[in-house]
Parts: C-alpha cells; sequence; structure tokens
C-alpha cells in the first residue's frame, strides 16, 4: 500500500471535496481517500497497482484538476490585487450604467436606459459576456458537477447566472426588434456583480487560507540552501542537496546547522528555540543530536549527517502537520454531508418559487428574479468554510506552540478526555537520571562496577540507561564487552562480561527469575526519591544503584490546572512503590499505581476504557508504546525518541507539560469556534431564504440576485472572520 497527497485545483466548496472525496473511494485500487479544501489537497492511500497517472485521471474524471504531489513549499499563486481591482472598477462601472437613472445620479447621455435603449442593452450585454469569461471557472465547475452528479455551491451560482443571462439576452434582442418595454426586464448587471462578488469572496478566502499555512512554511525556510562541507581537512560550501548520510560538515557560531546530525568534534551551545519553544541555549557536545535549522550561538563544531531532505525534523514535522489537515474531525463529516444533500433541496426550492410565483400571477420576468434570488442566496459556501478552516487554522497553531497533531480528530476529541494517565520518568520528571547512590557489596570497587552496568547500559534506550552512559562518559570509564544481550521488557536487561552472566533491573527480575533478594536496603533509597537499580552477578545481588531523576519545573502547576477543567490523574510507573508516591504527592497526584509492565499499564488503559471513559497516555513513547496506541489519545515528548513514532497521536517538540494543558486549552476554544460558525452559516441560510422566496413581501422586506450575491459573501466573511479569531489565542 502506498501513499500520496496531491495538490488539487478547482476546489470551491465542501460539496466539491466531497465529490472528489466519493469518486475517488470509487475507484477499484483506492483504499482510503481524504480531500481537504482548505489545503486544497487530496490525501490517497492506494495499491501498488496505481500509478501517479492513474490517481491525475481520476481528479480530473471526477472534474478537478490535479498539480502534483503536494509541496509544502510550493509558492503562493501570483497577487492578483490588480486584477481584481480592475474587474472591480468595471463591476463599479455596470452598476452606475444600470442603477444611475433610479438614484438621481448623472446619467451617461448615450447609454440612457429610456432614451437609448438599444446602446443600452447592448453595453450591458457585452459586458455580461466580459463578466461570464471572468467567472469561467465557476461556471465550469458548476456544470461539471451537474454532469457528474454533484451539484455544489457553483451549480447553483450557474444555474442563476445563465437564466439570467439568457433571460436578459432574449429581452435585448426584443429590444432590438423595437419593443423598449423590454428593457425594464434586463439583468445584465446581476450576472456581473454576482460573479464579481463571488470570485472577489473567494480571492479574499484565498489569502485567509494561506495564512493559515504560516507555520508549515516558517519551518521550511528556516533550514539553510547551503551548509559548509569539511574534505580532507579542508571547507567546501556545497548546495545542501549535495550533501550525503556520513558526510562531516562544520557548523560555525552564529550559523544555522544545515541538516540533522551528530555532533563528532567541540562542543557549543545551541538555539532550538524554534522547534521547541524553549529560550534556554540547549549545550551540545560530542554524541549530541543537532537539529537542522537550529542556531549554533558560540563554538565551532563538526557534525556528521544523520538525516538529511525529507528524513530531517522539520520535513518530519511538516509532513505531520499536511497529514493531520488531511484527516477530518467528525464534526468536520457532518458539516460535508449538511452541504451534500443542502445542494439539491436549494435548486428545488427555487424552482418550486418560480412555479408558485407564475402560479399567483407574477410574470415570467419577475418569477425568473425569484428563481435567480434564492438560487444565489442559498449558497452552501459559509457552511462549507465553518469547520475546516477553523481545524486547519488551529493545527496551525499547535504546530507554532510546538504541538504536532497527526490527526485532525484529536482537537475534537481532546476536549472528550476524561482520564489523564502519566508516565513518571521522562513525562513527569525530565528524564535527565544521575546516580545518587551506591550499595556496593560485590567486591569491585565503585567505578569497576559502573565499568560493568554501563557497558550493559549502553545498549539500552530506556532513560534509565542514561544516567550509567553519562557517568561512564563523565568519568572516563572504559566500554567491555558484552554478549547474548537481551532486553528484559519492563523489567531490565541482561548479558554477559567475562564470562559471568549480569542482570540489571528492577525488583521484578527476582520473580522472573525466581530469585531470592538477598538485600534490604531499599527503603532507604527510595525514602530518598531514588529509583532502584538492582545488580545481579550470577544471579546474586551484588549491589544497589539509586538513580534520581528531577522532577519537572512546573509538574504541580500543570496538574493543578488540570483539575481545574475536572480532569483525573493517575500515574502509572515500573518504579518501586515508596518511590512513586512520594513524586506523586510533591506535584499533587493522587493515584498512583507502581512496580508494574508495559503490560499492566496496557491493562489499566483497557480497563478504564471498559468503563467508558475517555484515556490520555502521556509517556516516553518506548517502553510505553503500547499504552500510547491504546488510548484514545496518545502524547509523548520530542525528547522520548522519534518524532513520527506510530504509538503517539500528539508529539510534544516542547520539552513542558504545559503543552498538554495548552492542547485542551485549543481544542475546547476550536470545538466553540466551529459550532459558532455552524451557527451563523446555518442562521444566515434560515433569515435570508424566507425572503429570497418573497415570503416577508407583505411587510415590505424583499431582495434582489445583487444584494442575494452580496448577502451571501458577507455570510463568507463572517465566518472567516470567526474562524481567524482562534489565531488570537494565548499561552496561559
Amino acid at each position: 500500500m502506498k501513499k500520496v497527497i496531491l495538490k488539487i485545483e478547482g476546489m470551491t466548496c465542501s460539496a466539491c471535496s466531497s465529490s472528489l472525496e466519493k469518486y475517488l473511494l470509487k475507484q477499484k485500487g483506492i483504499d482510503d481517500a481524504l480531500v481537504n479544501l482548505v489545503m486544497s489537497s487530496a490525501s490517497i492511500s492506494y495499491e501498488d497497482n496505481i500509478t501517479l497517472d492513474d490517481l491525475n485521471r481520476f481528479v480530473s474524471e471526477a472534474g478537478f484538476k490535479s498539480l502534483g504531489i503536494y509541496n509544502e513549499q510550493d509558492n503562493d499563486s501570483p497577487n492578483k490585487k490588480n486584477y481584481f481591482i480592475v474587474n472591480g472598477l468595471l463591476a463599479l462601472l455596470v452598476l452606475y450604467i444600470s442603477m444611475s437613472h433610479m438614484i438621481h445620479l448623472p446619467v451617461i447621455p448615450f447609454l440612457h436606459m429610456m432614451n437609448h435603449p438599444i446602446n443600452y442593452s447592448v453595453c450591458l450585454f457585452i459586458f455580461g459576456l466580459y463578466f461570464i469569461y471572468f467567472g469561467r471557472d465557476i461556471i465550469y465547475n458548476g456544470v461539471k458537477n451537474i454532469k457528474y452528479k454533484s451539484p455544489n455551491m457553483d451549480t447553483l451560482v450557474t444555474l442563476g447566472v445563465i437564466s439570467s443571462f439568457i433571460f436578459s439576452t432574449f429581452n435585448m434582442f426584443m429590444i432590438l426588434k423595437g419593443n423598449n418595454e423590454y428593457v425594464e426586464s434586463l439583468y445584465f448587471e446581476s450576472v456581473c456583480i454576482i460573479l464579481y462578488l463571488i470570485k472577489f469572496g473567494r480571492y479574499i478566502d484565498d489569502i485567509s487560507k494561506e495564512k493559515t499555512k504560516d507555520a508549515i512554511k516558517g519551518l521550511v525556510t528556516i533550514t539553510p540552501k547551503t551548509a559548509l562541507l569539511f574534505v580532507n581537512n579542508k571547507e567546501k560550501e556545497v548546495f545542501i542537496d549535495e550533501v550525503k548520510k556520513e558526510d562531516i560538515l562544520i557548523a560555525k557560531p552564529g550559523n544555522r546547522f544545515a541538516v540533522d546530525g551528530i555532533v563528532v568534534k567541540g562542543s557549543t551551545h545551541v538555539d532550538e528555540s524554534f522547534i521547541s519553544g524553549e529560550s534556554i541555549p540547549v549545550k551540545k557536545s560530542i554524541d549530541d543530536k543537532v537539529m537542522a535549522g537550529a542556531i549554533n550561538l558560540d563554538g565551532e563544531v563538526l557534525y556528521k549527517a544523520e538525516n538529511i531532505g525529507k528524513d530531517s525534523t522539520i520535513s518530519e514535522i511538516v509532513r505531520l502537520v499536511v497529514e493531520a489537515t488531511n484527516t477530518k474531525a467528525p464534526i468536520a463529516r457532518i458539516a460535508d454531508k449538511v452541504s451534500g444533500v443542502f445542494v439539491p433541496i436549494v435548486i428545488t426550492l427555487a424552482v418550486i418559487t418560480f412555479i408558485i410565483h407564475l402560479i399567483l400571477g407574477f410574470t415570467f420576468s419577475e418569477s425568473i428574479v425569484y428563481f435567480v434570488t434564492v438560487l444565489v442566496c442559498a449558497c452552501p459556501c459559509a457552511l462549507g468554510l465553518a469547520t475546516p478552516l477553523a481545524i486547519v487554522i488551529s493545527e496551525g497553531l499547535c504546530a507554532k506552540n510546538g504541538i504536532l497533531v497527526k490527526k485532525s480528530e484529536i482537537l475534537e476529541n481532546a476536549n472528550k478526555i476524561d482520564v489523564i494517565v502519566f508516565d513518571k520518568t521522562g513525562t513527569l520528571t525530565y528524564g535527565d537520571l544521575r546516580i545518587s547512590k551506591i550499595i556496593n557489596n560485590s567486591g569491585y570497587s565503585n567505578n569497576s562496577l559502573l565499568e560493568i552496568v554501563s557497558s550493559l547500559e549502553s545498549k539500552s534506550t530506556h532513560p534509565i540507561a542514561s544516567a550509567f552512559k553519562s557517568y561512564a562518559s563523565d568519568n572516563g570509564l572504559k566500554s567491555l564487552n558484552v554478549s547474548d544481550f537481551k532486553n528484559l521488557a519492563g523489567i531490565g536487561l541482561s548479558g554477559v562480561i567475562n564470562e559471568k552472566e549480569y542482570l540489571i533491573g528492577n525488583n521484578k527480575i527476582f520473580d522472573k527469575y525466581k530469585i531470592d533478594n538477598n538485600m534490604s536496603k531499599e527503603e532507604e533509597l527510595a525514602l530518598d526519591g531514588n529509583s532502584i537499580v538492582y545488580i545481579l552477578e550470577n544471579r546474586k545481588v551484588i549491589a544497589l544503584i539509586g538513580v534520581k531523576d528531577i522532577i519537572r519545573d512546573n509538574a504541580s502547576r500543570v496538574i493543578k490546572k488540570l483539575k481545574q477543567i475536572n480532569k483525573r490523574m493517575i500515574m502509572l510507573t515500573g518504579d518501586n512503590e515508596i518511590t512513586a508516591n512520594i513524586i506523586a504527592k510533591s506535584i499533587g497526584i493522587k493515584e498512583v499505581i507502581a512496580n508494574v509492565s508495559p503490560k499492566d499499564k496496557s491493562n489499566k488503559i483497557k480497563e478504564l476504557k471498559s468503563k467508558g471513559l475517555k484515556v490520555m497516555m502521556v509517556g516516553d513513547g518506548i517502553n510505553d508504546a503500547p499504552s500510547l496506541s491504546l488510548a484514545d489519545i496518545g502524547v509523548s515528548f520530542n525528547s522520548a525518541i522519534d518524532i513520527a513514532a506510530d504509538s503517539a497521536d500528539v508529539i510534544l517538540m516542547r520539552n513542558d507539560l504545559n503543552s498538554i494543558y495548552n492542547l485542551f486549552d485549543i481544542s475546547r476554544k476550536t470545538l466553540a469556534n466551529i459550532k459558532g460558525n455552524l451557527f451563523w452559516a446555518f442562521f444566515y441560510n434560515a433569515c435570508m431564504i424566507p425572503i429570497a422566496c418573497g415570503l416577508l413581501e407583505f411587510v415590505n422586506v424583499s431582495m434582489n440576485p445583487m444584494i442575494a450575491g452580496l448577502a451571501m459573501t458577507l455570510s463568507s466573511f463572517t465566518v472567516i472572520l470567526n474562524a481567524l479569531k482562534l489565531k488570537r489565542w494565548k499561552e496561559r
């Protein structure tokens, strides 16, 4: 199975995106398709026998145009400002010619409606033809969607505009034959004004959409276009595309790192605020990872290229954000369904309105006006924008604030979470573990003992292993040869050094290997807040090592904020019960389950979900992977390991627990914004359609096609402006 994101041209409303999505899903070989109106893209999963040309053809058959694979660096379309200014002036001229005699303004003499009806009608006919050409994309889409039996808002506009134009053209020919009374039944100006207003509204909409991509494009532009290659002890400037994996590069003070890499020489401080939000520089020395786009502040370093091009952290972030926008929240699917049935209903209503007015004695000309007004007024443009625009803005907002959401539905589901389950090490604590105390009965010196332990731990990715790796590095301990190495999930590890078997881990190691614990000083270490690491040689305990972690600075404050929004919190940890309770109490978590394995954590998640609770799991993305996958929302820190970890739904780029609260806050405000947008979209149609049908004429309230076009455009503006309010969100 393959996956690709295509850039799509020609979509104007949710009915467009829905029709394309339905058509793609009907095609043999396409497993899944999600079309994003705001991002003008389609995310397609398809079988190996399908080619990119096939996908482009399917898009074309559906009546749209594929612009190829979506590129986050695509340039904006050329500036159309002058184009719309010129055509706006022409639209005003048309309006002046047709209305000046009515509002007692000076009339252009040779275009006087009554004195020169032929000149007047032919002039407006020419303008009408021009504006039909101006709005040809709308008309093309409208006709196309009739053909494919998927009418959308363009269909409504097309039917209204073409009906007005044909009717007015017929009346113009009657005028040419000398029947001047038909001059009052010309609606060319409505054709011109409606098409201009709709096109101009979409121009403003496009500007708004582009603004929602700023967070993505900002990341892309951070990466330098060139790199300093270190070859034969010389510097060589090359284009970034020329850099290969494992090339040695130079980063000078003040320059950005060109690719993701590992420092091989020197040390420095690095500004990673563009991605982590942390203003404090991070120290980097040999074997530390650096990210493309980070600024080297002081020391010159050599680093080995690791992830380049599309494999870089920045590219991965951009991919995740774009993929997220190509998923749909459940609330968005409701809007799509409504839009899909709304258009046929409006067409039917317009026809009924036309017939009823004929029956009531209105002239054919007057009835046509009602028909066109209903079609134009009821276009569900605002409804189509209500949800996707708010979602995309919020996803960009999340990305800007270091919260990478893999699916749009997360923004809706976050608001439904009842329970937050926290791992301890690396989550509620920094995961920057240090050896604090050694109880050594091995007969080896402490350094000799730690050479054995660090040699084994060097092969592990568990956070506790970092304490031993750091100690070995800081104290110049040698690395011993390890054989038969095994990771013991949820317990520890084992291996052979100098023909002796070593077991290293937590107290579960005794149950697994049916070994008696011959040391009894655990409580002394635990009461001091240590995690206890047992060291066994040939299945006999020879040492206890206390490893202490630092609680995150704002952990207690964030826990308090989460309690204020009625979230229940549980700590799940493999650590001993005494240490776990000490840490939990200090930050305000009352429910603690200690001494648990990864399987135990998964079972607890299942248990909570079986009670009908919505569960969020926050973990390190490695040992907690099963739990992260099982939870309704899995959250992992970027520092956990891999940004693209399949187990997590949300990646927190900032090393800050407050990002969890921010996710809930953005989710709450996004849903409130969407509900507000949908309310105004439905309110507009509920108010305007009866007026368009002529139901309020008995109180002198009526509408013509031009006013309908303006009202429809203003309703879209209202929704856009309301969605843009989300950009004002500030972290609390």
